[in-house]
């Protein structure tokens, strides 16, 4: 038996729950098999419900006058039930929180009782030395018919008990008193699926007991135990019991034979109570300190792989998988337990492909090992194992053709023996072994407690050593190169000469490992499939339910054992640990070819390759703004920071933007920066030391306009205007310093005027330096004028990841070249405003508009309004701004831009780069599915309708994907032979003046909703249903493309696309109740008919529409002889008003069916009990019931539908989850 100290996670609830609530002992618990409760009773005489998750007690249950001693919940029912040493059992609806039933006839404390797990039974034990079994049928028959339960005062009900039991018309009746024990029984349990009842007591003896429907008797009594046995338990998967004693042990017994198989001893607590775990291989057992959570056998399989082939034992047998054809035969049997005693399985098989030998090790009598042979010829039935070859030994590894070495762990010995099973070699290992495992040639892997040892059996010496925590299990890689030793929670990986190459840490047992073709390590814990690199780096794969054991890995196939011993094969992604592969080994080919093919995305990988060195390749990944910023400047891709930086449109990142421009030379893109946030100082001091005084006399206009005297005054100290100096001093009022300026350079004019003004005499003024002494501050002069002023780059050529192939950029990716930016620079200053009077420096919602300029921006953006209000006046006052800064003297410089621009045309053509498309700027504006589709983005809004509302089928869609896309563009024929113009039609072409507003026009709006609305209630009304549900279909899809502006109206959508889903399953039901009426006159389909004429009658119907539901619903029901449910529908239909002659037929319906107030037929409807109706079967979910929606429409269906596709929409997947439909394109 293994014993384990985890898996206290019960107890550790109910500790932590129960812990400072209850003063007196608590003596039984119990947790409901699916929801967050538990139920305690203990010596306070009360029964507690308890939610674990939030550790509060929801309410108590009271009734017992003494110490109640267990209490169970029902498997299926909302009942408790509770023993107590008052000598009755109760049993509790905890749903109405009302005792049900009390059990009475033991004359002692009852000390146990229990639910059977599917019959109608319940079984007792007591101190006075009688197992009771209790018939509890007619308990739920009276629960199932809505019957009141029984008083809960505990005398009415004792009295009532004894009443029922003397007219024998109780709920519940003792169907069998079992006994035999000569004591107190103290535990009492069912077989979960045999008729066996097993207790035991006082009189230190468990006793089995079979029962049919007439009888129960003794089987047969288990004795062993030295003193009182306190509970016994059925194994639910294998024929043993287990039971526990106060002489402080737990004994196995083999069901059938009834014998002693193994004991398990505690030296200084006596054991109280024990329970299996409902799913997994876990047994608890509690003691006097506490308790111990156990295993009895190892669950992991004996396995074996050469090649394509699988070996394995299950069920006693060798059994062979092939990989290829999935085939799955037995080869042969292997020993089995003698009668009597118990056999451990194997641990471990070693296969010999040479010989076709097989050697099993296992634990039994302190280790041994068989050596089986394998037929030539596999029939596929159990052969005969023939002659079997046992031997004493830990472990048993072939190591050659026609020898294997045995680990004697007593003796400190390696025999090394033949085929015959006999010793041919003694070897003295160098170190204390605690297991042998396989190696390449003729050496093995010694295991010790703290090391493995790389042993040549030939030599005898020691080849090389590595330290690792006890090794349980050894994976080699395909061809030898790498090895896996694995522990309990690390992972060592070495080559074969045991150097290691990295190590693995996990918080959990490790489970088993296998190696893939590349050279990756696959390993799976308890809950996990995870993959290690030889690097170091690990991830996770997948998570599974329930631990499974890896044998190989081809591809995405990932072939396992489970527990149970069943091969599964396991889908898995390794594009993941391949790309990372590829990485580490500099295969960039490799990785261009994932990259290409595969959909690798997330936050993971993204951060992985930051942290290894390849932000140019994460920035593929990205697509979010602010994260392609940081990798962007990370891997000096300043293209796609100024496109990122355009998009985010803010100041911090502006500015971080330009210092690392600023930093690698770029002084366009600093420039363009500069103008973005309006930094003017900055950008005077660019143009005074790149030398641009044309520029910098544009800035001290702009200064002038925004009448910023410290700017104007910089900017006429960087052009050496003395003139300009004088005025702005003299006009900021510090006419002291205007005076010494002028009259410093030689402006004695002006000088004069401002002594004037200041009123100061000359001769009061002393100190000023003569003219001509003075030298002026004059911009560099550039050495060569050239359009480009970036700093020279060096030559280097491009990498694989800079724009030899699309990663899928939101852009265009790389694009190389400099003369953009520089078009975009000299556009700024020196280009022409638009008419309508744009400020300077102004950005409009597109984000190019800099200084008022139209900008032909290789980066697609224009230019447009500026923040001065659309002022004609830029810096003349003259109110014709002919250019962008309110200039019309610049002919000059119009003629130097043109001759600049013919020198650069001389020196090599430099196409435009094109523009930003209607298209994708719809796709920018709305986030909204159809206006994506609409821009050709069919991909995004697939993607969009599965978060939204969970579609996992769109070809319901396809016409109205086709739809939108053709309606959103018109098509204009030009010149014969010319390709026709392709027109985009805008939603609002005349209040859409801004980019920003340009969105697609759309055929679905509201308008024709309401039509479609209207056309399927007219074709309700005229009976048409085929055509109708049509329309309510057709209706219910188009909902998904209309778009609105107003909350208002997006609420509107919400309540079409209710009123569609009832008319569809309405509908539905109509349809089907008419193909019903049509077949053969049986009982059950006139049951049907009924139940499908009522069931519409529920559906939310616009009220003339269920007033001809109502009237056709009483119809089937009267001529059926439903009369009962004939009148409720009358009545129904009186409540809703209807015309007179209408109303007279019903008022008669209902005196004819009162008279008559029964159902001929046994129909599934019940008018008082609220349900909702599920669309795929037609039968009602009852309030309370387990139910699934679809995550479109929301129509209701039971579990079993759960992830079809919806019946009402045809394209969502019921029970997805999904965030739901928007219909709005801001999120106010």
């Amino acid at each position: 038996m293994e014993v384990s100290s985890f898996g206290t996670i019960a107890w550790e609830r109910c500790s932590s729950a129960l812990k400072n609530m209850k003063v007196r002992p608590v003596r039984g618990i119990s947790f409901h098999p699916s929801q967050e409760l538990f139920v305690s009773g203990g010596d306070d005489y009360k029964v507690k419900v308890w939610n674990y998750r939030t550790r509060r007690c929801i309410f108590t249950l009271q009734g017992h006058l003494d110490y109640v001693r267990t209490v169970f919940f029902h498997p299926e029912q909302p009942w408790i039930i509770s023993a107590s040493d008052d000598q009755t059992i109760r049993i509790w609806n905890w749903q109405s929180r009302q005792c049900i039933a009390v059990l009475t006839g033991h004359n002692h404390y009852v000390m146990c009782a229990q639910f059977h797990p599917t019959d109608d039974l319940v079984v007792s034990a007591c101190l006075d030395q009688t197992v009771r079994v209790w018939d509890i049928s007619g308990l739920r028959r009276k629960s199932a018919a809505g019957a009141q339960p029984m008083m809960a005062d505990p005398l009415t009900a004792q009295r009532m008990g004894a009443q029922g039991d003397f007219f024998n018309v109780t709920d519940v009746v003792v169907k069998f008193v079992l006994e035999g024990h000569t004591r107190g029984v103290n535990w009492a349990t069912f077989h979960p699926t045999m008729p066996l009842v097993l207790s035991c007591g006082d009189d230190r003896q468990v006793k089995i007991w079979r029962m049919n429907d007439s009888r129960a008797w003794e089987v047969d009594t288990c004795r062993g135990h030295y003193n009182n046995v306190n509970s016994a338990i059925f194994h639910p998967k294998r024929d043993f019991i287990l039971s526990n004693s106060e002489d402080k042990t737990i004994r196995i017994w083999d069901t059938t034979r009834r014998t002693l198989l193994q004991t398990f001893r505690r030296e200084q607590d006596r054991f109280w109570c024990m329970n299996a775990h409902p799913e997994l291989n876990l047994f608890a057992a509690g003691h006097d300190n506490g308790l111990i959570v156990f295993k009895l056998e190892r669950e992991r399989p004996a396995a074996a792989i050469y090649q394509n082939t699988l070996l394995y034992v299950k069920d006693s047998q060798i059994r062979l998988h092939n990989f290829a054809d999935a085939s799955d035969q037995p080869t042969i049997a292997i020993r089995t337990a003698p009668a009597g005693q118990y056999l451990p399985p194997p641990r471990a098989m070693s296969f010999n492909p040479s010989e076709k030998a097989i050697l099993l090790t296992s634990d039994s009598e302190g280790g041994s090992y068989e050596l089986y042979q394998l037929p030539r010829q596999l029939s596929g039935h159990v052969a005969d194992a023939g002659q079997t070859r046992r031997g004493a030994g830990a472990c048993a590894i072939w190591t050659g053709r026609n020898r294997f070495a045995v680990l004697d762990k007593s003796a400190q010995q390696i025999l090394i023996k033949d085929l015959s099973n006999q010793t041919t070699k003694t070897i003295q290992p160098p170190v204390v072994v605690e297991s042998i495992f396989a190696a390449p040639g003729s050496q093995l892997l010694l295991a010790t407690a703290s090391s493995v040892v790389l042993f040549d059996v030939q030599t005898r010496q020691t080849v090389a050593e590595i330290s690792a925590s006890p090794v349980k299990y050894v994976a080699w890689s395909s061809d030898m190169s790498t090895v896996a030793l694995l522990c309990k929670h690390t992972i060592t990986l070495a080559n074969k000469q045991l150097e290691q190459l990295c190590q693995v840490h996990e918080t959990i047992r490790i489970k088993s490992a296998v190696w893939d073709d590349a050279g990756v390590l696959l390993y799976t814990t308890l809950n996990h499939i995870k993959f290690a690199l030889p690097q170091g780096d690990t991830g996770i794969i997948r998570t599974i339910d329930n631990p499974v054991y890896l044998v190989r890995v081809s591809g995405g196939d990932l072939h396992c054992l489970d527990r149970e011993g069943t091969v599964q094969i396991l889908k898995i992604d390794p594009t993941e640990y391949r790309f990372k592969l590829a990485l580490q080994r500099r295969n960039y080919e490799d990785v261009v070819s994932i990259i290409r093919n595969s959909n690798l995305v997330g936050q993971s990988i993204i951060a992985y390759l930051q942290k290894n060195g390849y932000p140019e390749i994460a920035l593929h990944f990205v697509r979010d703004d602010t994260a392609r910023f940081e990798l962007a400047l990370e891997c000096g891709n300043m293209d796609i920071a100024l496109e990122t930086a355009k998009a985010i449109d803010k100041p911090a990142y502006w500015d971080k933007f330009s210092q690392e421009a600023l930093r690698r030379g770029h002084v366009q893109m600093v420039e363009l920066a500069y103008q973005r946030v309006k930094a003017y100082d900055k950008l005077s001091f660019l143009y005074s030391i790149t030398g641009n005084s044309d520029k910098l006399a544009k800035m001290q206009k702009i200064a002038v306009k925004r009448d910023d005297a410290q700017s104007r005054l910089q900017n006429s100290l960087y052009l050496g205007d003395v003139e300009d100096r004088v005025r702005v001093l003299r006009e900021s009022g510090q006419l002291s310093l205007a005076y010494l300026t002028a009259k410093t350079h030689g402006l004695e004019e002006e000088a004069e005027s401002i002594r004037a003004m200041a009123e100061v005499d000359e001769s009061d003024i002393a100190g000023v330096p003569s003219a001509g002494s003075a030298t002026l501050l004059y911009p560099a002069t550039p050495i060569k004028t050239a359009p480009e002023l970036d700093w020279p780059q060096l030559h280097v050529s491009k990498g694989i990841f800079d724009g030899r192939f699309n990663f899928g950029d939101k852009g265009a990716g790389p694009r190389p070249g400099k003369s953009r930016v520089a078009d975009i620079a000299t556009a700024m200053v020196d280009g022409e405003e638009a008419e309508d009077g744009s400020g300077a420096w102004g950005v409009d919602d597109d984000g190019d508009n800099i200084g008022g300029m139209v900008t032909h921006d290789t980066y697609g953006d224009a230019g447009a309004d500026s923040e001065f209000g659309g002022d004609a006046d830029l810096l003349d006052g003259d109110g014709e701004a002919e250019g962008g800064w309110g200039i019309d003297d610049d002919g000059e410089l119009d003629a130097e831009i043109a001759a600049e621009a013919t020198a650069a045309a001389a020196a090599g053509f430099v196409p435009p780069q094109p523009g930003v498309s209607e298209l994708e700027i719809w796709s920018r504006n709305s986030p909204l599915a159809a206006d994506q589709i609409a821009a050709g983005n069919f991909e995004q809004a697939m993607k969009l309708l599965r978060d939204q509302i969970g579609i996992v089928s769109f070809d319901a869609l396809k016409p109205a994907f086709m739809e939108i896309y053709t309606a959103s563009r018109s098509v204009l024929t030009t010149a014969p032979l010319s390709p026709a113009a392709r027109i985009p039609l805008r939603r609002d072409p005349v209040e859409s003046t801004e980019r920003s507003q340009f969105l697609p026009a759309q055929i679905y709006s509201m308008t024709s909703a309401l039509e479609q609305l209207q056309q399927g209630y007219r074709a309700t009304t005229a009976a048409k249903f085929e055509e109708a549900l049509t329309l309510f279909k057709r209706l219910l899809l188009s909902l998904i493309f209309v778009t609105v502006d107003r909350l208002e109206d997006a609420n509107e959508i919400k309540l079409l696309l209710e009123i569609c889903r009832e008319y569809v399953i309405g509908i539905d039901i109509e349809l089907a109740r008419a193909a019903v009426s049509k077949e053969e006159a049986t009982e059950a389909n006139s049951t049907r008919l009924v139940e499908l004429a009522s069931y519409f009658t529920h559906c939310q119907l616009r009220a003339d529409h269920e007033k001809l539901a109502l009237r056709l619903a009483m119809n089937t029901a009267y001529k059926q002889k439903c009369y009962k449910a004939a009148g409720e529908f009358a009545q129904r239909l009186l409540d809703l008003v209807p015309v007179p002659a209408i109303a007279d037929k019903a008022r008669k319906m209902i005196t004819i069916c009162d008279r008559q107030s029964r159902d001929a037929l046994p129909i599934d409807y019940d008018a008082r009990n609220p349900f909702v109706i599920c669309a795929a079967s037609h039968t009602p979910i009852h309030k309370g019931e387990a139910a699934v929606n679809c995550s479109y429409c929301q129509a209701s269906y039971k579990p079993e539908f759960k992830d079809e596709l919806c019946r009402v929409c045809s394209i969502a997947q019921i029970g997805a989850q999904a965030t739901g439909l928007r219909s709005m394109a801001s999120a106010d």
